[in-house]
């Protein structure tokens, strides 16, 4: 395939998913979008989820469109998208994690209305949160933002309503490759961090508001994997995002968002991340991360969006205050709500 064709590049990471790559790979091959590319990563996993995909693939009209990569060593899900973005080709990148699947129209529905939009930096859809214990989906919603030019108070509704649903997204290419815009190597929140970026730099936005992309809650998988260090990987990483939009010269003009993510995302869900993998937490850890906030967010009980939150106000003070109150809060509204962290 001509590589002026190629309209949207897929990367995948694989690793220890041999139960699910198959429909993953299929749902690829089922996509009505023809211009495409999908670009594999194998992640040097234990299983044979890659031959798996080869033979998946084998003799398929599509099969010269996937590419498998193969690093040296293991380097997690968001190096191995690293690793891939300076070999796609599309006009646009998007991400699929490889026990997910997606519906066959969800990359020609959202191609063909970012170009009715005029090729914009970001098109988004919605995603199905599905379990494999027979718990009903869920739709996972995209803050509701209208298309068009990304102006300030849309930069900063999407900020303070931020989620993490970075595989509902087309990446224009010449956005990431402008600023660079990588997964940091800590293996934590690194597609919290990835997104976001995109989200301060882009300057137009496209949607379509339909539920393409389905995202597997499994048992194993690494959003489901006990690591009660793992917390310490988030405060790097939210550290990261606060040094990145200084450095980018984003965080003056949009600081009170900025601060009001790092509130939710860099404390109080690195709280509930601690919580649910440590079988007793500690107040050090706690205290810990406190620290990290104040450190990042000196005068954040100022905050405009933190004080118009009574709820959020409440937790911050608590989880401060008063871990073990904390911990029972937050665990049963994680196992009440399935918040994963």
């Amino acid at each position: 395939m001509n590589n002026n064709m190629i309209k949207v590049s897929v990367i995948l990471p694989v690793y220890g998913v041999a139960e699910y790559i198959v429909k993953c790979t299929e749902s690829l091959l089922a996509q009505t979008l023809e211009e495409m590319e999908f670009i594999f990563v194998d992640d040097r996993g234990p299983d044979n989820s890659i031959e798996l995909l080869k033979q998946t693939i084998k003799g398929h009209p599509r099969e010269k469109q996937f590419r498998i990569l193969t690093p040296e060593h293991n380097l997690g899900a968001g190096m191995a998208r690293n690793f891939a973005i300076p070999e796609a080709k599309g006009e646009y990148i998007a991400f699929v994690d490889s026990d997910d699947w997606i519906e066959p129209d969800m990359f020609e529905s959202m191609y063909n209305r970012a170009r009715e939009a005029g090729l914009p930096d970001l098109c988004l859809c919605q995603a199905s949160k599905d379990y494999l214990d027979g718990k009903p989906s869920e739709i996972l919603t995209n803050p509701d933002v209208a298309e068009g030019e990304f102006t300030h108070d849309k930069r900063a509704y999407f900020l303070t309503h931020y989620v993490s649903c970075f595989w509902t997204f087309l990446y224009r290419r010449e956005l990431i490759e402008k600023y660079t815009i990588r997964y940091p190597e800590d293996r934590s929140a690194d597609d919290s961090y990835f997104l976001a970026c995109n989200l301060m730099t882009a300057t137009s936005l496209a949607r379509v508001d339909k539920p393409f992309y389905h995202y597997l809650i499994r048992p194993g998988s690494v959003c489901t994997t006990k690591d009660s260090v793992k917390y310490k990987k988030r405060l790097t990483v939210f550290s990261k995002l606060m040094a990145w939009a200084k450095q980018m010269g984003i965080y003056a003009e949009f600081q009170p968002e900025i601060d009001f993510l790092y509130i939710k995302k860099g404390y109080l869900t690195t709280i509930v991340n601690y919580i649910t993998n440590a079988t007793e937490p500690r107040k050090e850890v706690f205290a810990e991360i406190y620290d990290t906030l104040c450190k990042e967010v000196p005068e954040y009980n100022k905050n405009p969006y933190l004080r118009k939150k009574f709820v959020l106000r409440l937790l911050v003070y608590i989880c401060h205050t008063c871990p073990k109150t904390a911990t029972f809060l937050l665990r049963y509204y994680a196992k009440k709500y399935n918040v994963v962290a």
